[in-house]
């Protein structure tokens, strides 16, 4: 998926901390997103291994499916 800065439009580029905007140099935090329902899934984290649990009916979600999308509530 390509998402856009809420602010230039531009396309923004996505790295393991988040979405970052190259021409107007803002970060976005990224949510984990369901594959299946679209809704957040609950990130859960042990022994340093990092999980994806969806509370909306489709259970744990390989981390190979997990969608990232921009928090653009965040700015």
């Amino acid at each position: 998926m390509n998402f856009s800065c809420p602010a230039c439009q531009q396309r923004l580029t996505h790295n393991e901390t988040g979405f970052d905007c190259p021409n107007c140099e803002r970060h976005f935090a990224h949510i984990a997103s369901c594959p299946d329902c679209h809704q957040p899934l609950q990130v859960l984290k042990a022994c340093g291994a990092v999980d994806y649990f969806c509370q909306h009916g489709d259970g744990l979600i390989s981390k190979k499916r997990v969608e990232f999308i921009p928090d653009l509530t965040s700015q």
